[in-house]
């Protein structure tokens, strides 16, 4: 048997002489234990909250995005619908216009996009479970538009089928003309559903039947300006871009969710770094009480150490004493504190004693990814504290 290990666990369970060395041991567990039940705790905690910001992205926005790389539109042609019908892993696919357009009701007036979709969007996104009053899009009112929340109170409009919304859109390829009705096209509508999700769509689109925007714009029926498509659950979108990419060419640019919204990803992540090391840094502290409490325990232990040393145990042997006694202190406050911190986490996941608001719970997420995290940030540190405590024995502190 290892002797250093075998002295390394007698002097955890045993207690020292000194009752202040028990103390400050005993106080450096708990810095421990609550350390790391803190850093799973937020870390579950900001998964929670970064999947819940993404699930209304999910709602919003497609698995695959599929725009010209050059230009604003494209044309859905033969070789292209082939393309798409060959790929295995596509569950059901949308084609849609988007243009920036100027859109007046009554005596207001905004400037929004109109989003064309065609009658295969909702089994892509679905937005329609996001409606807060109205219905969607549908053919038996093909001039019927769907508002976001924000475009609909800046205009001061719910559903009315009265009232026309009237959609502006300048012509292309007219610069100057004396008469400005030579310069726009104009149609009227009429909004018969209002939709919130997030501000960022809720402010910007303005929902509409894909015919009725191309006949707006003067383009032809196949002239679009993208391609939604929702892949099979268990297809990999990054992998699938990445192919579909190579199978379309240079004249198409494909991008997943996260290529869609890459600054609000790079923010989330950045958020989750940042977190990370802010209490990665009160793990550091708690492990200033282990040192501090070894090196305690080093100087308590120095006529026992002497007399080792002078049987013939070597110096690196004595070192490895307490480095195994405060590597097994920490594993003891790692094990402690991940229950610890697993604990609350079902319990918040199931009961619900934290909330943001009446109606909405804070969001935690159980990851085995976290937990990998945490085991080894603490090992790592927890070795490198024990190090350095048991650096303290030298031949001349035994002499």
């Amino acid at each position: 048997m290892n002797i250093s290990l075998y002295i390394a666990k007698r002097y955890l369970i045993s207690k020292s002489t000194n009752n202040a060395i028990n103390i400050i041991t005993l106080i450096a567990a708990l810095g421990i234990i609550v350390a790391t039940a803190v850093l799973f705790v937020v870390l579950s905690g900001f998964s929670g909250l970064k999947e819940f910001s993404l699930s209304f992205y999910k709602i919003a926005d497609p698995d695959i995005k599929i725009t010209a790389n050059y230009g604003k539109t494209f044309f859905y042609s033969d070789t292209l619908s082939s393309t798409l019908k060959q790929q295995k892993g596509i569950q059901s696919f949308s084609k849609v216009l988007e243009e920036r357009a100027f859109f007046k009701y009554r005596n207001k007036e905004h400037i929004a996009y109109v989003k064309g979709v065609d009658a295969h969007y909702l089994q892509v996104v679905h937005l329609d479970s996001t409606l807060i009053s109205g219905k969607w899009l549908t053919p038996d009112f093909p001039l019927g538009v769907v508002l976001g929340n924000g475009v609909a109170n800046k205009l001061s409009l719910g559903v009315d089928y009265l009232s026309p919304l009237t959609i502006y859109v300048p012509k292309p390829g007219i610069t100057y003309s004396t008469n400005p009705s030579n310069l726009i096209n104009s149609i009227d509508t009429r909004s018969i559903g209002v939709f919130s999700v997030i501000d960022e769509v809720d402010d910007k689109y303005v929902f509409a039947n894909l015919p009725i925007v191309q006949e707006l714009l003067h383009y032809s029926k196949h002239q679009i300006s993208a391609i939604s498509i929702a892949l099979n659950p268990d297809i990999d979108a990054a992998e699938f871009a990445k192919d579909l990419q190579h199978d379309l060419g240079k004249m198409y640019k494909v991008q997943t969710r996260a290529q869609q919204n890459a600054v609000f990803y790079k923010m989330l992540n950045t958020e989750n770094l940042v977190l990370y090391f802010i209490f990665t840094l009160v793990l550091i502290i708690a492990l200033f009480n282990i040192i501090g409490a070894l090196i305690m325990m080093i100087l308590d232990k120095k006529s026992n150490l002497k007399t080792l040393f002078n049987l013939g145990v070597q110096m690196e042997a004595l070192k490895k004493i307490f480095v195994f006694q405060g590597f097994l202190l920490i594993l003891f406050g790692l094990v402690t504190g991940l229950i610890v911190g697993v604990i609350l986490i079902i319990i918040q996941d199931s009961y619900h004693p934290f909330m943001i608001n009446e109606l909405l719970p804070y969001p935690v997420l159980f990851r085995t990814q976290n937990l990998v995290i945490v085991i080894v940030t603490m090992v790592v540190l927890g070795y490198f504290a024990a190090k350095i405590a048991s650096s303290r024995i030298t031949r001349k502190l035994l002499e």
